[in-house]
């Protein structure tokens, strides 16, 4: 393919220009590949320079001319740039040309996809593993995309954001596509819908399950944040796709009203069994092994076995059940699909089970306020002792939502931990001085003293050290929940990732409590 055939994908020069090098060789060379990491180039690639959060691709211009770049996509041109007779093209935006030209380069695989997207501050992985399951069951091959992990038919790779960039998010598309997937489900963020990334992508159906405050750092206020969420319905939903919207979250009616604008289909969700939303729970009974529940569906009723721990869990279920009911699955596949779905990992997911005498340990993805609250008041009622919880806040992240983390496991838990998550470049102490300012209600202590303090709070940077005392002072009848990190395993201090799993710690420190 030549140069212009990608970049006269719709939108790709975004009022740019062409070849600025005007003693170019060749002006429209055949492009063999696309990169926008200059340590990834090889020869005949074209290179996309994009100013990340830690480097700035036009810093690597000349590593990528020297490993054979065909052309180069710039912002802007240093003019003491060497071009060796291959052109550059000058753009806006060279992340946003990215993905049109990368769709292009793809041949467009969304066009030939059920592709479903779902959006949401909370509640997005679990959705998606539902939806594999129901889909699997529904006999339809189905690759995933999300947080954990990109997969689709045994092949699995870690992933680094929760939406790709588009340069990688079209290369699974097409990958899945050409290995025999008929649908893809995808988690969607904020960021990957503000910053383009899904561009070219065409949803047969979007999801939408809440909105709580997060990522305020990058949207600055609730409303932006909003918006940019309300964009998968407005302008990335097919025009004979399906919106599934949660109707009991305060944003529904924006993204109800993104999908009118579209003139598209909506289905709302519901706990509400006296409403008119199309998809409603008609009962649902939570049990620390899983939830029985009866859902409405527009053709009937269907008995479900929900196999994932927690109330904020029925919720996620229901929006699954939405997304089915708008992909016209039978009743029976739903619910197949929902008791045969996996443990997600890092969602309320149980450590050492199967030691006798220990306390339950959970270890959840919980890093917004309003995640630490569902998940603490889901385990009250099902704790017969003490909720202890083991948490932190993230560094260079949104610091006003710190407090209120505190605040929501104070509210709850019998004894609070509050130490380090991924402090990256932060002062971990500066971190915890206001994570404690939402813990007030509680009496701080030393974490020696802990124990034999009524509701109490103490503070330990080391993550590791956190979990062992939780877990040292926890007995049988107690709950230790592990928030904030869930699946992740590794701990970004400075600009190092360090081999770090809360699963793996939690199960070393039950190990080696012996009885207590």
């Amino acid at each position: 393919m030549r140069l212009f055939e990608i970049l006269d994908a719709e939108g790709a020069l975004l009022g740019g220009t062409r070849p600025h090098a005007s003693d170019a060789t060749d002006d429209n060379p055949v492009i063999r590949g696309i990169a926008y990491d200059s340590r990834s180039v090889t020869a005949g690639d074209l290179f996309f320079a994009i100013r990340g959060e830690l480097s700035d691709g036009h810093d690597y211009l000349e590593q990528a001319l020297d490993l054979g770049a065909a052309a180069l996509v710039v912002e802007e041109l240093p003019s003491d740039l060497v071009l060796r007779g291959r052109p550059a093209v000058l753009v806006s935006d060279s992340r946003r040309a990215l993905a049109p030209a990368s769709t292009r380069f793809f041949g467009n695989p969304s066009g030939e996809l059920t592709l479903i997207g779902v959006t949401g501050t909370n509640g997005k992985t679990s959705i998606t593993y539902l939806m594999e399951s129901i889909l699997e069951e529904a006999g339809i091959p189905v690759g995933l995309i999300g947080t954990v992990e990109v997969r689709f038919g045994g092949e699995r790779r870690r992933s680094l954001n929760t939406t790709p960039e588009s340069f990688d998010l079209q290369s699974s598309l097409r990958s899945m596509l050409t290995r025999g997937a008929r649908a893809v489900v995808m988690e969607v963020s904020s960021h990957g819908l503000e910053l383009g990334r899904v561009e070219g992508c065409q949803f047969q159906v979007a999801a939408f399950t809440n909105l709580t405050q997060d990522h305020l750092d990058f949207h600055q206020t609730m409303e932006a944040y909003r918006d940019a969420k309300a964009r998968l319905f407005d302008r990335y939903l097919r025009r004979d796709g399906v919106a599934v919207v949660n109707a009991d979250d305060p944003a529904s009616a924006a993204m109800l009203a993104a999908a009118a604008r579209r003139d598209t289909r909506r289905l709302r969700v519901s706990r509400n069994a006296g409403g008119d939303a199309e998809v409603r729970l008609e009962s649902a009974e939570v049990r620390l092994e899983g939830t029985r529940a009866l859902v409405a569906l527009p053709s009937g009723s269907i008995d479900v076995a929900l196999p994932l721990l927690g109330d904020f869990n029925v919720e996620n279920m229901l929006v699954a059940c939405g997304i089915a009911v708008a992909l016209g699955l039978a009743p029976e596949a739903i619910a197949a699909g929902i008791e045969r779905c996996p443990q997600v990992p890092g969602r309320v997911e149980r450590v050492g089970a199967d030691i006798p005498g220990a306390p339950s340990v959970l270890v959840d993805y919980a890093h917004t306020p309003d995640a630490v609250h569902k998940v603490t008041q889901a385990l009250r009622p099902l704790t017969p002792g003490r909720l202890i919880v083991v948490f932190g806040c993230g560094g260079d992240r949104d610091r006003t939502k710190r407090p209120l983390m505190a605040e929501a496991a104070a509210r709850v838990a019998d004894r609070v931990i509050a130490t380090s998550d991924n402090p990256r470049t932060e002062d971990p102490e500066l971190i915890l001085s206001d994570v404690e300012h939402g813990l007030t209600k509680l009496v701080r202590v030393t974490p020696e003293a802990l124990e034999q303090t009524e509701r109490g709070t103490a503070s330990l940077i080391d993550r590791r050290s956190a979990i062992d005392l939780a877990i040292r002072i926890a007995k049988a009848g107690d709950t230790v929940l592990i928030a904030g990190k869930g699946h992740e395993d590794y701990q970004i201090i400075g600009r190092e990732r360090l081999p770090f799993s809360d699963c793996d710690e939690a199960r070393r420190a039950l190990e080696n409590r012996g009885d207590t």
